[in-house]
């Protein structure tokens, strides 16, 4: 696993008593080494390069942000080892979507697209493209949520009274200009029609309870809608419980012998 932050932590705790899918090392920036081993115990290995993971991984998954992505990925997916990122909205960067996909096809790996913290993702990723001819991504959350966004250098967040729509593009600008919405942008995205045709918007709302993520597809065959409603961990509020959640259901898939 990639870092040790409020994600993995929570990924940890939930595969403790699992005895399938485990967590064998963690991979984290040498100056940090010396801290997680404190934190993990002696049942996980620490280590700070791609070169010191056990020649039997089967699979990486990375809790670490963007960065993580970047500097680890295409080595790991080179070596044929399957690679999981939760940061999603990394590959809004064509460049290193593409280097990370030729490495998988190279080496026979697999990148692996989390859902996070989202739902209905999957419904989508069924239909495929050629099945659909909209896709449309609404995050909600109260004004003051978005302190920090760019819309607070264009909005008067609090005196917000009505919902009000911060941003409405593609998922492509959403995932460069909002970046702490990119990774569910992104993942809406890539399970349907793409970066430059899935319209987003981005709305204050200060009705709203927490995050809302509002998926909604249509195509000749279905017309489908989903919200999620997100809780934080309580380790981190900006990070929702799901995605930590989901996580742990993808590892537990990799050895399970039903997978649903």
């Amino acid at each position: 696993m990639i870092g040790y932050g409020a994600i993995a932590r929570a990924v940890h705790t939930g595969l403790r008593t699992d005895a399938q899918a485990l967590i064998r090392q963690v991979l984290v920036r040498e100056t940090r080494c010396a801290a997680i081993r404190q934190a993990t115990g002696d049942d996980v290995g620490v280590i700070s390069s791609v070169d010191a993971l056990h020649t039997d991984t089967r699979f990486v998954l990375e809790c670490a942000g963007h960065e993580a992505v970047r500097a680890y990925g295409a080595e790991i997916l080179a070596r044929g080892i399957s690679l999981g990122i939760v940061s999603v909205g990394v590959l809004a960067d064509d460049e290193l979507h593409e280097a990370l996909r030729r490495a998988a096809a190279g080496s026979g790996a697999q990148l692996v697209i989390l859902p996070g913290a989202i739902g209905g993702t999957d419904a989508i990723a069924a239909a495929g493209p050629e099945n659909l001819t909209m896709v449309t991504y609404t995050g909600r959350k109260p004004p003051m949520a978005w302190a920090g966004s760019p819309a607070e250098d264009q909005f008067d967040l609090a005196g917000i009274t009505e919902p009000t729509v911060l941003f409405s593009g593609t998922a492509r600008e959403a995932a460069r200009q909002y970046p702490k919405n990119a990774n569910v942008v992104a993942t809406v995205a890539l399970a349907g029609r793409g970066f430059d045709d899935t319209k987003v918007s981005l709305v204050a709302d200060p009705g709203a309870n927490g995050n809302t993520h509002e998926i909604a597809a249509r195509g000749p065959l279905l017309d489908f809608s989903f919200t999620t409603g997100g809780r934080p961990l309580a380790a981190n509020p900006r990070t929702s419980a799901l995605t930590a959640m989901s996580a742990v259901r993808t590892l537990r898939n990799l050895t399970g012998t039903v997978v649903v």
